[in-house]
């Protein structure tokens, strides 16, 4: 996702250097440091991809995976004048496609009725400090995975295990510097890293890879790790009068991700643009999100990238997997958003 919660997805992701109070939890931990009570966010994403693939001169099908809802919870806590405590619940990741219902032919495979499924989930407790103009944060993650690789092989038979789940830790750090009581007012820089974490998704890739081994078209089949990649972003935010500009810049580090390694995939330049305007209780917002495309075409030629590479003998077996399975991602973004509050605790 370019951003959990409503008020960041609204300004294009943008999220490091401006606060959401709760919904800050996940994006940049050191902002939950504007709580001034406690502040409770909960809400959802429906997302609905719109998927279609072609192998060849054969038909191109739609995929019928274009439903999922993802959901959010998030729960910030002012201690005292320095410390902060904050929770949430967050579907941060997912990605699949369903051709089971993919007409085949003697001359068309039916996209090989592949059916993917990957669903992540990450739970964290975070803790932030705040002295002067300075906030630091650390949120420990436990992230939940499960993902299911499903196709027809070229020999007709089924090729798949079923769901597989895994459950592993990582780590969120994030600071903030507010430049106020520097003279500047209205300007907000923020920093954030997060670690990798490894999932082990059981007899997912190596047995979804095995038939292109019996072909002589991989080396050997691949493990089963799918690595979370570990992310480092910076963020600028200026506030005057009813006029707030953010902007992010972030790397998503792929290519040193495993088994997103072996499909090939780099690292990816995130930029998210963000604006928003107030007015007594309502607040108006808009955002652009561009990311670079993770995925390149791997070379269909017989030559051989590097020794023992996943794409020797040609990279078409890489290019099935990337775009019949796992259709990443969108590079550009164009969010609109807003917010009306109630009463001075109800938005």
């Amino acid at each position: 996702l370019i951003a959990v919660g409503t008020k960041a997805r609204g300004m294009g992701g943008a999220g490091i250097a401006v606060s959401h109070c709760a919904e800050s939890t996940l994006h940049n931990p050191a902002l939950i440091t504007c709580t001034q009570n406690t502040s409770i966010s909960f809400g959802g994403t429906i997302f609905m991809p719109d998927i279609s693939a072609q192998m060849g001169m054969a038909a191109k099908h739609d995929s019928d995976a274009d439903m999922n809802v993802i959901p959010e919870v998030s729960i910030s806590h002012k201690i005292n004048e320095n410390w902060y405590l904050g929770i949430g619940m967050w579907g941060t990741a997912g990605m699949g496609t369903d051709y089971r219902d993919a007409r085949q032919t003697p001359m068309d495979s039916g996209n090989m009725h592949m059916v993917t499924n990957l669903q992540l989930m990450q739970f964290g407790v975070s803790v932030a400090y705040k002295t002067g103009g300075l906030a630091l944060a650390v949120t420990p993650i436990l992230q939940y995975g499960s993902l299911d690789i499903n196709y027809q092989s070229f020999d007709g038979s089924n090729v798949g295990d079923g769901v597989a789940q895994d459950l592993n830790f990582g780590v969120n750090f994030g600071v903030t510097y507010d430049f106020t009581n520097n003279g500047i007012d209205g300007l907000t820089l923020g920093a954030v890293y997060k670690s990798k974490i490894d999932m082990d998704y059981s007899n997912q890739l190596s047995n979804a890879t095995q038939p292109f081994v019996d072909f002589g078209i991989f080396p050997a089949a691949m493990d089963d790790h799918l690595e979370q990649p570990a992310e480092i972003g910076i963020g600028i935010g200026y506030k005057i009068d009813q006029h707030t500009f953010a902007f992010d810049y972030k790397q998503i580090q792929w290519s040193d991700a495993k088994g997103y390694q072996d499909f090939g995939w780099e690292d990816q330049d995130v930029l998210a643009f963000g604006y928003a305007y107030a007015q007594d209780n309502w607040v108006l917002r808009a955002g652009y999100n561009h990311a670079s495309q993770p995925i390149t075409e791997a070379p269909s030629g017989p030559q051989v990238i590097a020794p023992g590479s996943y794409a020797q003998a040609g990279g078409n077996a890489l290019n099935l997997f990337n775009l019949l399975g796992f259709p990443a991602t969108a590079e550009d973004h164009y969010t609109i958003g807003g917010s009306y509050a109630f009463t001075d605790s109800f938005a």
